[in-house]
């Protein structure tokens, strides 16, 4: 593939498809919600590993082939790609940032775009859209984790949704290819989109491009359908805050707030766009 890849990766509720939504205004490049290649590469990969029966089949050398053809196979220039006429394609996936030592034998040069925000304000952001589709139960929580905000949060936090994004994250943060990412804090792209594009621009090397943050489009409503949850990934067309108070209780917002790590810069190479935050419960936004 002669494209350049980069990867759109972080945290839930944190600013992703609003992102794609920005950076697909430039014709040069292709941006969406998540993609299936890290599935998908997850699953070749089971398949070629030591626990599948045909183990013996595979080298490393043609583990690494099938890989990156699925990467050339999925991006391929073919009338339905999305991606026929971009020159840049940034795949969105928060399962990249546990990956960064697969995608480093991959590929020469690429970049983590990690969109990231306080936890508990992710935490609250999920229960705002629970409420708004109060007759509809998703596939996020079953039986019993969906009774009380309570359980919500911490089925949030102990599975697939939340806390392995947290934990990927944290793993390239303060891992060996640190210095790939860039953490976006989702305040920061709402207040000052112009700026933090700049940067994101600086970072990828590419030449500066005028976005109109007054008329941003993406959703993807049949994805949300099918998980039950409507308007998971739509985007506002206006960038902007908007302050409010936040919905969860006190100790269960105290409880998530101090897991915004990439607060402390100690011990990694990332580079960073973000504020210090102040904590209080009425600044962020849904």
């Amino acid at each position: 593939m002669s494209k350049t890849l980069h990867f759109i990766s972080g945290l839930p509720r944190s600013g992703s498809t609003l992102l794609a939504g920005i950076l697909r205004q430039n014709p040069r490049f292709h941006a969406a919600m998540s993609s299936p290649v890290a599935g998908l590469i997850n699953g070749a990969l089971e398949q070629m590993g030591a626990g599948s029966e045909f183990y013996t089949f595979f080298d490393e050398n043609r583990r690494k082939r099938i890989c990156r053809a699925l990467f050339d196979a999925y991006y391929a220039n073919t009338s339905t790609s999305a991606a026929t006429a971009s020159e840049v394609i940034f795949d969105t996936n928060r399962l990249w940032t546990a990956r960064l030592h697969q995608l480093v034998e991959l590929f020469d040069d690429f970049k983590v775009i990690c969109c990231v925000r306080n936890p508990a304000w992710i935490m609250d952001s999920f229960e705002v859209i629970y409420r708004n589709n109060p007759f509809d139960y998703s596939r996020m929580f079953n039986a019993a984790s969906r009774q009380t905000v309570y359980s919500r949060c911490e089925a949030l936090m102990g599975g697939s949704t939340v806390g392995s994004a947290w934990m990927a994250l944290k793993e390239a943060y303060y891992g060996e290819y640190s210095s790939r990412l860039l953490l976006v804090d989702y305040d920061l792209l709402t207040q000052h989109p112009a700026k933090a594009l700049e940067l994101i621009y600086r970072f990828l090397g590419e030449a500066d491009f005028h976005h109109n943050f007054d008329d941003v489009e993406y959703e993807d409503g049949e994805f949300d359908y099918k998980l039950g949850v409507k308007g998971l990934h739509s985007v506002r067309r206006k960038v902007e805050f908007k302050p409010r108070r936040s919905i969860l209780p006190p100790d269960l917002f105290t409880k998530y707030q101090e897991m915004d790590f990439w607060q402390d810069s100690t011990g990694t190479a990332a580079n960073i766009i973000a504020k210090q935050q102040n904590k209080i419960r009425e600044q962020e936004n849904a």
